[in-house]
């Protein structure tokens, strides 16, 4: 993680761009990141959820075309990032006014914090779960409990001391990602397998049972790459900007990475369910594989990389609020504050909430990408407390997002109300004659 005597002689890191020379990040570093980002048994849970509903090949559709929307999403949001040197609160100021940006960025540190502590928790079940399985060690109790969550707390509160810079570039690149691919390899091999015995064309011609259509199963893998948006231009941001004024590395290695990891590990939570025995937790199935214990294990540690990218996105965003306190510090701060919240709170109870909360980021970025997607958002827009205009097509797209979740559900919730504010915001948008664009004022 830079320091402010790193980049900027500015005390508020977030608002700041980040000047050319203290960006790093490659198109290898881009794509291992969100490959790693990507990778998550949260992720393949839902996967497992959608063969029942509507079946192996609509899954297949589904998974293939919603992950490669999504992260043309993140990967566009990530150009964004990296060509204005903002933070995602530097995009969200730059967006609704200084004043009114605070609402968004506020609520994208609440669900941040939870998010986190939603990872502590998943890591604590899987290492109970390999315990248990594997060893016969009971680790559920309160002691158990307890344990297990400060160990994992304790080593992000050790990833956290360090760079994020280094992080990405010496670890997640050079070593983390490998092993996570030769883990997702091996698991496919083995249920490929198992398929394979059972039956690969039953397999592919399952039927759903109707409880979920095409668009309501596309929207569920959305969702995915969606709930990332806010926090993607905070590392893409430490990309090189492209001389060539193309799309850069930034956006293609964003897509490439996190489009590949969502598909894969989609993919796998179908396999699983369909080669697992009736009534197997995905842990579990997992688990019983031929050297399911390392992979999953791989798999869980490769876990605290999406803990470690929400802990330091809501530091930053954090930061951008109160600058007095470095990035590093209130990462610190909200590590401690989420290893709390696992130890003490009914956080499977608080999915929901979690999941309401996000909703709210679907309508903000479809805002963004399209009052600064296109280049064309005036210098204004950077200075003035409130656009008005933006904060209410946002307000009316978190009101269609839960119209069409409750009314239309056939027809999903996330692509309706991106595509809605964005044309809204794209058509009203200032005169770009008014002056230069609110990025180009702000490139390093």
């Amino acid at each position: 993680m830079a320091q402010p005597s790193d980049f900027s002689s500015s005390p508020n890191e977030a608002l700041t761009a980040l000047p050319d020379a203290a960006r790093v990040f490659r198109w290898h570093d881009h794509a291992s990141l969100w490959f790693s980002l990507g990778v998550g048994l949260l992720v393949m849970q839902i996967g497992a959820y959608l063969v029942p509903a509507v079946g192996t090949r609509d899954a297949v559709i589904a998974i293939v075309l919603g992950s490669c929307i999504g992260a043309g999403l993140l990967a566009w949001t990530a150009r964004l990032g990296c060509e204005s040197g903002l933070a995602s609160a530097g995009l969200m100021h730059a967006t609704y006014g200084s004043a009114f940006a605070r609402l968004p960025v506020l609520l994208n540190i609440v669900q941040l914090i939870g998010w986190t502590s939603f990872e502590l928790v998943i890591m604590r079940e899987g290492t109970q779960a390999i315990g248990q399985q594997a060893f016969g060690v009971e680790l559920g109790g309160p002691l158990g409990t307890a344990l297990t969550t400060l160990l994992w707390g304790a080593v992000l509160l050790a990833l956290l001391a360090g760079s994020m810079v280094k992080l990405v570039r010496r670890f997640v690149s050079r070593f983390g990602l490998p092993l996570v691919v030769l883990s997702l390899l091996w698991l496919t091999w083995q249920f490929g397998t198992q398929l394979h015995a059972k039956g690969f064309e039953a397999f592919w011609s399952r039927p759903g049972d109707g409880s979920m259509g095409m668009f309501s199963a596309l929207d569920l893998v959305i969702a995915m790459p969606v709930s990332w948006l806010p926090l993607v231009a905070d590392y893409a941001r430490h990309g090189r900007r492209n001389a060539g004024g193309g799309l850069g590395s930034a956006f293609s290695g964003t897509w490439v990475g996190y489009a590949l990891a969502n598909i894969w590990c989609y993919a796998l939570g179908v396999m699983v369910v369909s080669a697992a025995a009736p009534g197997a937790s995905l842990v579990t199935a997992l688990l019983l594989a031929q050297g399911g214990l390392l992979a999953l294990g791989l798999i869980l540690i490769d876990e605290l990389d999406n803990a470690y990218g929400d802990v330091y996105s809501g530091s930053v965003s954090t930061h951008s609020l109160l600058p007095r306190w470095s990035v590093k510090r209130w990462g610190l701060l909200l590590a401690v504050l989420c290893i709390a919240f696992a130890l003490v709170l009914p956080m499977h109870a608080l999915e929901p909430f979690l999941l309401l909360l996000s909703s709210v980021f679907v309508p903000l970025y479809g805002v963004i990408l399209g009052r600064l997607g296109t280049g064309a958002a005036p210098s204004g827009m950077a200075t003035r407390r409130v656009d008005l205009g933006a904060a209410l097509i946002w307000i009316a797209g978190i009101a269609l997002y839960h119209a069409c979740a409750k009314w239309a559900p056939q027809f999903g919730s996330a692509l309706p109300t991106l595509a809605a504010t964005f044309v809204v915001a794209w058509f009203s948008r200032p005169s770009p004659a008014a002056g230069a664009s609110a990025l180009a004022q702000n490139r390093g």
